[in-house]
Order: C-alpha cells, then sequence, then structure tokens
C-alpha cells in the first residue's frame, strides 16, 4: 500500500517543510483520501451498500458482527487478521480490530477493484500537490 510519511512528503518536493507544519500536512492529505476515495467508491452502489458499510466504519458492533457471522465466521484465522492484530496490539475480540478487517473484507468483496480505486486518487492528489509545491512553500515560509 502506500505511507504518508518523511518519504511522502520527499518524493512530492515536500521534505524541506517546517517539522511543525508536516503531522498536519499530513493529516490533511489523508483527510482529503478519505473523502475523495469514499465519494469515487460510493458511486454505483446502492443505499443498503452504503449503510452497511457507514455501519461498519463506524464500527456497530452488531452490523459487524453480523457480517463476519454471514461472510467468513472463521476470521480469526485469516492471515490478514493476524497482521491487523500485530500491527495494532488489540485483543482479537476488540470491535475496532474486527470493523477495521470486515471494512477491508466488505471491500473486497462489493468494490474489487478499490486498491486501484485509492492508488489513482492519491497519484492525483500527489500531483495536484507537486503542481502547486512552490505555493505551498512560499505559504509556509511566510507563516
Amino acid at each position: 500500500m502506500f505511507q504518508l510519511d518523511e518519504k511522502f512528503l520527499d518524493d512530492i518536493g515536500l521534505g524541506e517543510m517546517p517539522e511543525d507544519q508536516k503531522r498536519p500536512f499530513l493529516q490533511h492529505i489523508y483527510d482529503e483520501l478519505e473523502l475523495r476515495v469514499g465519494t469515487k467508491l460510493s458511486e454505483g452502489m446502492s443505499d443498503k451498500q452504503l449503510e452497511e458499510f457507514e455501519a461498519i466504519i463506524d464500527r456497530k458492533e452488531d452490523v459487524v458482527n453480523r457480517w463476519l457471522d454471514q461472510n467468513n465466521p472463521e476470521f480469526k484465522n485469516d492471515p490478514m487478521f493476524q497482521k491487523i492484530i500485530e500491527a495494532t496490539g488489540l485483543a482479537p475480540d476488540d470491535v475496532s480490530l474486527k470493523a477495521e478487517y470486515t471494512a477491508t473484507r466488505w471491500l473486497e468483496l462489493n468494490r474489487p477493484d478499490y486498491r486501484e480505486v485509492v492508488s489513482s486518487v492519491l497519484e492525483a492528489i500527489k500531483q495536484e500537490i507537486i503542481a502547486g509545491k512552490d505555493s505551498i512553500l512560499g505559504a509556509n515560509q511566510a507563516a
């Protein structure tokens, strides 16, 4: 996948951004990416699909558990689930952990192109930032 980190800033020409502005800028990029990807992925989905996915993202435990029971009752044995446990340090029954896993599996089932969507949206954002990097850096230096 991708990392929004110091290397990302270097890759888009913003490595010299003041340290105190890097984290807020990366958070802004993440928020924008999430908004644009969500908008793109929602195209063509039914209201029922959108409601279900929103409930999973909102960590509604009953919806998460129901989806897992119906679609992947052996999820705790899935290597991807184990990787999420390792990465987060959360307990296997933690609703945040299960929701993270469920959201990924839900997307694989309902929008198998989601990785490509994320990649193309991120690339578009990168190109926008590269095109405006001088003004971004100039605004930072003026501040």
